[in-house]
């Protein structure tokens, strides 16, 4: 594995412009891309999740040195960062033995901790085991400013392709106790995307989940119960096509919307806004092929949130969607890269400190940072 060369392409785009960098290569199934500052020096730091390799590597902002966190893992599918230690470092937790048939899956979850310089080998332990754990998130559930860990399984035990007709287990883990609790088992066939949002403006996140059912909403209830809301049921289509694949929750001035990839892997990006009580959906591409991340961000500064979405398939490319009016109602669709990046992963964040929002993306081989060069000049 190494640094590609610093070859850079400008990419104009519906008022913001970016520049390619890329940053990692020769990758083996590349899954996802995680931002987080690892070594509590103020920069946003990538770990770069291979399910293909035995190491799970972190790479340092600004020069994108790499370094191996953990070695001799298996099918690497997840992992996420939670709290900070004194030395302002995170804890990671990782999901690894992943497969898509439950019977075949042993969804080890882990915790790794570094031992005194994050730059070197972190510590490794096993927390749990949950067949296909497959999406790991960060979310204060309970307002205590001391988040836990979702982790959210693809189906349920028994599930069999291709209906995976089975409920599927949604759970969390508070740290330093990291016993498996249970927030539902309702969840039908696949949930393959998880979205973490202070829903309701009360200071506590709540779950949004992308299943064959549709998109639903978790929230911790007092008392220690969990609602499960339906928000929308996504595709139409008859199971096991039918429902969502990945879901966020983006702005448009102080209009709230979803985006989400519809059915699963699949073809299109779906934009919800609120009418009334319902979520009105309206399909705004189904030109994607094996569709798999889904990410907003405001990159022109004008108050809208731009949808990026990025497919694996043939003809493989990562697309920004710009709405073209203050209600949602039309959007316009820009090529960020074409045929250059099979988006499995994207994230978006401040990369190099210059306030404006970037994009970093992973597929199979590589990791890709679209600098955001901000609007030029006449837009």
């Amino acid at each position: 594995m190494h640094r590609l060369s610093l070859l850079c392409l400008a990419l104009p785009l519906a008022g913001a412009h970016f520049t390619a960098h890329p940053i990692i290569d020769g990758l083996r199934g590349g899954y996802q891309v995680v931002v987080a500052d690892l070594n509590h020096d103020g920069k946003p730091d990538i770990i770069a999740l291979a399910s293909g390799m035995g190491e799970l590597a972190w790479y340092e902002n600004p020069g994108w040195q790499r370094h191996v966190i953990v070695d001799g893992m298996a099918r690497m599918i997840n992992c996420t960062v939670v709290g900070a230690d004194s030395e302002g470092i995170p804890e990671i937790v990782l999901a690894s033995e992943f497969q898509n048939q439950a019977k075949n899956s042993l969804g080890i979850v882990w915790v790794l901790r570094h031992q005194g310089d994050p730059r070197q080998p972190w510590s490794k332990t096993e927390i749990d085991r949950l067949p296909t754990a497959h999406r790991l998130r960060t979310a204060d559930i309970d307002g205590s400013g001391k988040p836990v860990v979702i982790n959210a399984a693809l189906t349920g035990p028994k599930a069999e392709a291709p209906d995976y007709r089975d409920q599927a287990p949604l759970v969390f883990y508070r740290p330093g106790e990291w016993k498996r609790q249970t927030i539902s088992t309702e969840n039908r066939g696949v949930v393959h995307g998880v979205f973490v949002i202070d829903w309701d403006g009360d200071g506590r996140d709540e779950i949004l989940t992308a299943s064959f059912e549709g998109i639903h909403l978790f929230k911790l209830e007092k008392g220690g119960r969990w609602s499960r809301t339906e928000i929308a049921r996504g595709d139409p289509a008859p199971w096991p096509k039918s429902g969502s694949s990945d879901v966020t929750v983006g702005q448009l001035g102080r209009r709230r919307f979803l985006a989400a990839i519809e059915p699963w892997h699949g073809n299109q990006v779906a934009i919800y806004r609120q009418q009334a009580a319902v979520w009105a959906r309206q399909a705004i591409d189904s030109s994607l092929v094996d569709g798999h991340t889904i990410q907003v961000g405001d990159f022109d500064g004008d108050g809208r949130d731009d949808v990026v979405a990025g497919y694996r398939g043939q003809g493989h490319s990562v697309y920004l969607y710009h709405a073209e009016d203050a209600a949602g109602e039309r959007w316009s669709k820009q090529v960020l890269d074409d045929g250059g990046m099979a988006a499995a992963s994207c994230a978006v964040a401040d990369l190099n400190g210059d306030r404006r929002v970037d994009i970093v993306c992973i597929d199979g081989s590589k990791v890709k940072w679209y600098e955001n060069q901000g609007p030029a000049a006449g837009d």
